[in-house]
C-alpha cells in the first residue's frame, strides 16, 4: 500500500506543498500472505499412492528343485484373460493329447452378474465362514484387534480347504486393465488360492476357437 506525505510550508503568505518520496507499506501484504497460505493447506487435498497389494510366495530356504504342488481337478477353475475384453472360463484340467477334442469356454464379464458371481457360488463355503466370523466381531462375541482381524481373516483363507484354486491366464491381446478387474474380483470374493499362469498352447486354441478367431495355435515342440 503506498502512502505519498503532503506538507504545506507558510512563506511570505503562499502555501508550499513538499512531497516526499513515496513508501510502501509492507504490513497488509504480509497478513494477505499468511491468510492465502493457510486458506490452500485447508482446502488442499492430499492425494494418497494408489497401489495394489500383492502377496508374494514365501522365499525357499534352500535352492533344491521343489515338486510342483498337486492340484485337485475338482477345485480347479481356469479364467482366461480373451481379446477384446472378453473372459472365458472352464473347470477341472485338459490333457494335451486330446487337443483334437477340446472342450468348449464358458464365457462370461467382469461384472457383479459375471465372473464375480461364478466365484461366489463356488467360494460359498469359505465366504460364509469369513461373513460368520466377522459378525462375532461386530457384535462383540470375539474380542480382537483390527491387526488380529485381518491375520485371523488370513488363517482362515490359509486352512481352507473347499474353496476353487483359481488358474488365471492371459491370452496374447488382453490388457493390463483386464489384468487388475479380475484381481480385483479376487480380493472382492475373498478367494484364498489363485495364481497367473502362462496360458498352454491348447488353450490359446481353445479362446480363438471361442472368439471366431482363426486358429494358428500348434502343439509345443521340446
Amino acid at each position: 500500500m503506498a502512502e505519498v506525505i503532503v506538507e504545506e510550508k507558510g512563506k511570505g503568505g503562499k502555501k508550499k506543498a513538499k512531497k516526499h518520496p513515496p513508501r510502501m507499506d509492507m504490513t497488509p501484504m504480509v497478513d494477505l500472505m499468511c491468510l492465502l497460505i493457510t486458506f490452500f493447506m485447508l482446502t488442499t487435498a492430499f492425494n494418497k499412492s494408489k497401489v495394489m497389494e500383492i502377496i508374494l510366495p514365501e522365499k525357499l530356504q534352500n535352492d533344491k528343485p521343489q515338486d510342483a504342488p498337486r492340484i485337485s481337478a475338482s477345485r480347479t477353475l481356469n479364467v482366461i484373460l480373451g481379446p477384446n475384453n472378453k473372459l472365458y472360463w472352464y473347470p477341472g484340467a485338459v490333457k494335451p493329447e486330446d487337443f483334437n477334442n477340446l472342450p468348449p469356454l464358458m464365457e462370461t464379464d467382469y461384472s457383479a452378474e459375471g465372473v464375480r458371481k461364478l466365484l461366489l457360488e463356488r467360494n460359498k463355503a469359505l465366504a460364509k465362514k469369513i461373513d460368520d466370523f466377522n459378525k462375532d466381531v461386530i457384535s462383540g462375541k470375539i474380542q480382537i484387534s483390527q491387526d488380529s482381524l485381518r491375520g485371523a481373516i488370513s488363517q482362515l483363507k490359509k486352512v481352507d480347504d473347499t474353496g476353487p484354486i483359481v488358474l488365471v491366464k492371459a491370452y496374447k491381446e488382453a490388457n493390463y486393465g483386464n489384468f487388475v478387474d479380475i484381481l480385483d474380483e479376487m480380493n472382492i470374493c475373498g478367494i484364498a488360492r489363485y495364481t497367473f499362469m502362462k496360458i498352454a498352447w491348447y488353450e490359446v486354441k481353445m479362446v480363438e476357437t471361442a472368439a471366431g478367431i482363426q486358429s494358428t495355435a500348434k502343439p509345443a515342440t521340446n
